[in-house]
């Protein structure tokens, strides 16, 4: 057989070489066009075609080896997003170090006093919360209270390792019977025993049915005890008669704990003391304390935050006990306190229903 010599293989004719190009060039298009067809069918297990007979024939489509590329696996945006039921918190694109964020405050608005540590938040009678200034001219609380422990809603402060307060409850004539063997047994210490109270509206001085025997039974039982008297005053004079009123009850019994005035104002009625000025206040307080002091007594001041703050003038009580008045696990006030009555709901052995629980920083017995 002759094989073409070079001369003839440069006979070919250029029409021809551009269709042979072009052939190849069609050729491979429809190949890419099927491969990405069949890549990115969504009918990944079968496809349908029509036979020569015109019946569907369903051909298995073979499993590509072929690598995908990450543009490939992209495919979340190609469907719906699926929208949870009511009441479905579930969430496909939750994240899952959502419980390792830090939690942000729900309120960053807080005023800057709040965090200043000059002042203090008082809530009045009204509900409506103020921040005060602290003053740096009184006496302030030196209380650690990482030594303050509550057990079974007794409260007790410790100093190297010891309990060094002492616990006691108050008692007005509306706990009506009390065994006082038993309330020593369950742990008290000392009782705050009421004398009487100033009506708001009279201004009359009315004397508890049981303080007497309270006062006799408590002795008997070894209890250490105060007195107080919940006052109304208006005036100077009304004010040495409540002090008298606490000393004559005392006759011959043994008093450790101090002589109170419990002053403050009336809920939800109008009391005695409302149209006093600041002035007024402080001066008839101050003439309770100067008359109890007279008779040799401890004088202290029972009240809450807002009334000590606000109502009074404190520089003028340097010289006086303060038993606060401050419901909560932790006494909110800046300034010092001997005695802080924190519940008005305990429940103590030898009194029928609940019991205001009050905690003496100090040994009365030894001042």
């Amino acid at each position: 057989m002759n094989l073409p010599d070079d001369n003839d293989r440069n006979n070919i004719s250029p029409q021809l070489t551009a269709a042979m190009v072009m052939t190849a060039c069609v050729t491979l298009f429809i190949i890419v066009i099927v491969l990405i067809a069949n890549r990115k069918s969504p009918h990944t297990q079968s496809q349908i075609q029509t036979a020569d007979s015109g019946s569907p024939v369903i051909l298995q489509e073979e499993p590509s080896d072929q690598n995908l590329s990450p543009e490939d696996l992209d495919f979340w945006d190609k469907y719906p997003e699926d929208k949870p039921e009511d009441g479905d918190n579930s969430s496909s694109t939750e994240d899952p170090d959502e419980d390792d964020k830090p939690i942000e405050p729900e309120d960053d608005t807080l005023p800057p006093e709040a965090t200043d540590g000059r002042h203090t938040l008082v809530v009045n009678r009204d509900g409506k919360e103020e921040w005060v200034l602290i003053t740096p001219y009184l006496p302030k609380n030196d209380y650690d209270y990482t030594n303050l422990v509550s057990q079974s809603g007794r409260m007790a402060y410790y100093n190297d390792g010891k309990v060094t307060s002492y616990l006691g409850i108050c008692v007005d004539k509306y706990d009506d019977y009390i065994d006082f063997n038993a309330l020593r047994d369950d742990g008290i210490d000392f009782v705050m025993l009421r004398v009487g109270v100033r009506g708001y509206g009279t201004g009359v001085i009315t004397l508890d049915e049981y303080y007497a025997d309270n006062l006799s039974r408590a002795t008997q039982a070894g209890l250490d005890i105060g007195l107080y008297f919940s006052s109304q005053a208006i005036t100077k004079e009304e004010a040495a008669e409540e002090a008298v009123a606490l000393v004559s009850a005392i006759a011959d019994y043994n008093i450790t704990y101090p002589l109170v005035l419990d002053v403050g104002f009336v809920l939800n009625d109008t009391s005695r003391i409302e149209s006093l000025s600041k002035t007024e206040k402080t001066d008839i307080i101050r003439t309770f304390a100067d008359a109890i002091k007279a008779s040799g007594y401890t004088p202290a001041i029972h009240a809450d935050k807002e009334f000590l703050i606000k109502e009074i003038d404190l520089s003028k009580f340097s010289d006086v006990d303060i038993w606060l008045k401050n419901y909560g696990d932790l006494p909110d006030y800046p300034y010092a306190f001997t005695m802080w009555e924190y519940t008005n709901s305990a429940h103590v052995g030898g009194v029928n229903g609940s019991s205001d629980l009050t905690i003496s920083f100090i040994d009365y017995t030894q001042k």
